[in-house]
């Protein structure tokens, strides 16, 4: 449709009306959880009792907050120490995936792109029952042979880790080799040219310019470990991230606590979000000048 032409009433108004229904099943639940995280009942449903802090503060008799919580302000410690080390694995190794893939040509290298993104479309349940299992046969292979204990095969937050590794490399390989393609080799060339060694112009020259996808991918990296489920359900150990434990107390029963950390999250999320898209947009101004 050409935009200049006048459309229909019926059609404008189809238009507004399914980007309000768009925004409303997107948003809606998460203005429900926002709003009801301040609600002085004992349940995280309407209707509204008034408005209280205890779900963030409380620590009086079974109100017991957010931020009185131990177990849960633990577990919200081990989510970000799993993210970040997710996030420096998969954004370390997808940069160098991505100059294996766009800078070497090498017999297979078809095949073994489209096998480096077979993570991304097998379920994670799946992903992590195959990690676990594989982790634990060749542990007790090298317990029954050897005689070591190998506490990183074990379930665990190294394997943890690991199988969240496992599919959002693929992602952040994708995120980086996008812009690498885009990258215009003459400025290399022209940097050996002048005498510059090879570390000197990936330094210089290629690293700065794939910074500013290097920070998208390690924003993509820490918010999809951070909120994985499925595979980190079937990899932990004891100490449980804080959607294991958030989904153990849901079976146990809802609590208002849960809106409360949901909206602390989202809250947190979008600060993060904010900073490294300006972050990258910074560094793309930079590369462009």
């Amino acid at each position: 449709m050409i935009p200049s032409l006048s459309r229909p009433i019926w059609l404008r108004a189809a238009t507004w009306g399914y980007a309000a229904a768009f925004f409303a099943i997107l948003f809606l639940p998460l203005a429900v959880v926002a709003v009801f995280a301040f609600n002085d009942a004992p349940y995280p449903a309407p209707p509204w009792r008034g408005f209280t802090l205890d779900w963030f503060v409380g620590r009086r008799g079974s109100r017991t907050g957010l931020f009185g919580d131990a177990a849960l302000l633990h577990s919200l410690w081990t989510s970000t120490v799993v993210a970040l080390w997710v996030t420096v694995l998969a954004v370390a190794v997808g940069t160098c995936n991505a100059f294996l893939i766009e800078r070497v040509q090498f017999r297979g290298k078809q095949a073994l792109s489209l096998l480096m993104l077979a993570p991304l479309v097998i379920p994670g349940v799946i992903l992590g029952i195959s990690i676990l299992a594989f982790a634990s046969r060749v542990a007790q292979f090298v317990d029954d042979s050897f005689g070591l204990e190998l506490d990183l095969l074990r379930p665990g937050l190294p394997l943890v880790v690991l199988g969240q590794f496992s599919y959002i490399v693929a992602i952040a390989t994708l995120t980086i080799g996008a812009r690498l393609k885009r990258f215009d080799p003459t400025f290399e060339e022209a940097a050996y040219n002048l005498g510059a060694s090879r570390s000197a112009v990936l330094r210089t020259i290629t690293l700065p310019y794939l910074r500013p996808a290097m920070i998208g991918a390690a924003a993509i990296s820490f918010l999809m470990s951070f909120e994985n489920f499925n595979t980190t359900l079937m990899l932990v150990g004891s100490d449980a991230p804080l959607t294991v434990l958030m989904y153990g107390r849901m079976r146990e029963g809802a609590s208002p606590v849960i809106n409360a950390v949901s909206l602390f999250l989202m809250v947190a999320s979008a600060c993060v979000a904010l900073l490294l898209m300006r972050a990258g947009d910074r560094e793309s101004a930079r590369a462009s000048s």
